[in-house]
């Protein structure tokens, strides 16, 4: 599963928008973001390891690293 086909199943599984998450990411950021800039970022595949970050906080997660086994 890619990145953005993973935040559209997080964002209904959390009754969000993407035009919510946007505003959420504005204000945990402050920088602006916009549907168009997040569409855009998802399609191509181009969001950073903040903005993973962020995006996952505004939906209530966070991201963790965790030590192969193998």
């Amino acid at each position: 599963m890619n990145n953005k086909n993973l935040i559209r199943s997080l964002l209904l599984l959390n009754n969000m928008s993407i035009s919510k998450l946007a505003q959420k990411m504005t204000e945990l950021s402050g920088k602006k973001y916009t549907i168009g800039s997040l569409y855009g970022k998802l399609s191509r595949d181009s969001l950073t390891l903040k903005e993973c970050q962020i995006i996952a906080s505004a939906i209530g997660y966070h991201i963790e690293f965790v030590k192969n086994t193998n």
